[in-house]
């Protein structure tokens, strides 16, 4: 990761945000959607939630993650990638007319 993705966090502090969430990503379940804002808040960063997206796209240990179960706030894909309403709809994942995931559906907050 580089520095200025977490400029308000020490090194060990990144490290262990970085964790925190590919950890999080990892237990998603099926047909089930996170936001980037919730897995920032639960890695105790609530107002980081572009550095999950930044972690997600440069951590080499994401390419093994579910990391397609995670949208924005309002259910929306990542822009420019396709594939991934393909991978949810294959999972289950129902979206409204505006193309958006059915968050009352299908979203997941666990209980950590």
């Amino acid at each position: 990761m580089t520095k200025d993705c977490f400029d308000k966090m020490s090194a060990e502090e990144a490290r262990t945000f970085q964790a925190d969430v590919l950890s999080i990503v990892s237990q998603i379940p099926s047909g089930r959607v996170m936001t980037y804002g919730l897995i920032a808040t639960l890695a105790g960063w609530p107002s980081h939630a572009r550095m999950v997206g930044r972690t997600l796209r440069y951590a080499p240990e994401a390419a093994m993650l579910p990391c397609h179960r995670v949208v924005n706030a309002v259910g929306r894909t990542a822009p420019g990638w396709k594939r991934q309403r393909e991978l949810l709809e294959a999972e289950g994942v129902t979206f409204k007319p505006n193309g958006h995931v059915d968050m009352t559906r299908h979203l997941w907050e666990p209980e950590f």
